[in-house]
Order: structure tokens, then C-alpha cells, then sequence
């Protein structure tokens, strides 16, 4: 901060303590959505389900309060170096908070549907999916408030795993419904819930490179990436046939 005298940082202080207390908590809501729409699902409890489609507004609030008082810290106190990483990278990590908590409202809604029907056999294969990206979640937040560095890299790394599982389980649901096109649509429903657990560690892949920038004044978007990357785009872009 440039020319401040003691009132003036004080007061700059507690915003900061404010912007980061208010991404904490936008923090647990998102995470305990996530947890609820895995047990809403596993559990076959349609009622999880319910609460966690309601709560996601409270998280769309959260995202709109941390982005104006990012804003205010900016426009009254010009922060500089690490302070000002911090608001900017406050500001990308409350937007993937609230796509953490949008994956979990689709989970969540596609469980009630499902809830309605036998259960599927192949719905426990979700679990580990449910847990990595789970952990990868709490792990990126513990790394931002802790400045944990190695932690946010670890985030990185593991999510490689969570590609691997999903590419799995995509596969598993498509031959099921080549074999079983009576239960197409459960099937469906659960390519769609490993696909949205798999955005969840995309999104906290995200949140640790912030970490990094915050930490070190290095962005290493896109640097750490291999041929998944290239590969998904590829699949994307393919023709149906």
C-alpha cells in the first residue's frame, strides 16, 4: 500500500481478514453441499438432495459479497505485491467455489431422480470418485489458508487420478447401457454425476494454482498440464456418428 498511516492499514488489515473469512466460509458451504449430494445419493436420500439444491443460493451470495469487497479493497487501499495477489486470486477462487457447489446441485438433482427408481447396482462405484474429489476440495482451501505451496501442488497432481477414475466409469456406464438399454437413463444419470465430480477437481486444481500465485508470485496455468488436456479438446471436438 502506498502513503498509509496506522488508522488507514488497520482498517486495510481487517478488510483482508474479512475477504479471507468470507471465502472460508463460502468454503464449507460448497464443501458440505458436495458431502450432502454424495450421501443424498449413496444413501438414496432424497431429502440431502433437497437441501443442497436450496443452499446453493446462499453460495451464489457469497460469491457476489467477496467479489464487492474484493472491489472495495482495491478501489480505497491500491494493495500491492502478495496483498494484491490475494484479492485478485480471492475473487477466481470464490468463481470456483460456486461452480464446486453448482456440480454438487447437479449431483444432487440427478440422485433425487434416481432415487426414485431400483437402485442401481453400479451406483457404489461412485464412492471413490465422490471421496477423491471431496478430498482435493478441502485439501486446495486447507493449502490457501495455511500458504501451503507443496499442499496445493499435491492437489495438482492427484487430480490426474480423479481424470483416470472418471475415464473409467464413463466407459463402465456406456457398456452398461450397451448391455442393460432398459436402464439407460440411470446410467446416463451417473455418467453425468462422475463427469460433474470430475469438473470438482478441475475446479480445485484451479483454486491451488492460486495458491501458488498468492505464495510465490508465479502463474502456473496451463504450464503442469500433459496430453489430457489436448486429448479431452480432441474428444470434444469429435463428430457424433
Amino acid at each position: 500500500m502506498k502513503n498509509v498511516n496506522n488508522h488507514s492499514l488497520a482498517l486495510f488489515d481487517t478488510a483482508l481478514r474479512e475477504l479471507r473469512n468470507s471465502l472460508l466460509t463460502m468454503s464449507s458451504i460448497a464443501q458440505r453441499n458436495l458431502e450432502s449430494a454424495g450421501r443424498g445419493l449413496l444413501d438414496r436420500n432424497s431429502t440431502l438432495c433437497s437441501l443442497v439444491i436450496g443452499e446453493d443460493d446462499e453460495v451464489d451470495e457469497l460469491e457476489r459479497l467477496i467479489d464487492r469487497e474484493a472491489m472495495e479493497i482495491l478501489i480505497r487501499y491500491s494493495p500491492l505485491a502478495q496483498d494484491l495477489r490475494v484479492v485478485l486470486a480471492s475473487m477466481r477462487i470464490a468463481s470456483n467455489l460456486e461452480r464446486v457447489s453448482d456440480q454438487a446441485v447437479t449431483v444432487a438433482r440427478r440422485a433425487r431422480k434416481m432415487n426414485k427408481q431400483p437402485e442401481a447396482a453400479l451406483c457404489k462405484t461412485i464412492e471413490p470418485v465422490l471421496q477423491l474429489s471431496k478430498e482435493l476440495i478441502r485439501d486446495c482451501m486447507k493449502a490457501f489458508a495455511e500458504g501451503n505451496v507443496p499442499l496445493a501442488l499435491s492437489v495438482i497432481a492427484r487430480d490426474r487420478e480423479l481424470d483416470r477414475r472418471h475415464r473409467t466409469l464413463t466407459k463402465e456406464f456406456t457398456r452398461a447401457m450397451e448391455v442393460h438399454p432398459v436402464d439407460i437413463r440411470t446410467h446416463l444419470h451417473l455418467t453425468f454425476i462422475v463427469r460433474a465430480l470430475e469438473r470438482v477437481g478441475d475446479h480445485a486444481v484451479n483454486i491451488a494454482e492460486d495458491v501458488v500465485f498468492i505464495e510465490q508470485g508465479e502463474d502456473i496455468r496451463h504450464v503442469h498440464e500433459t496430453g489430457e488436456a489436448k486429448r479431452r479438446t480432441q474428444v470434444t471436438a469429435a463428430p457424433l456418428n
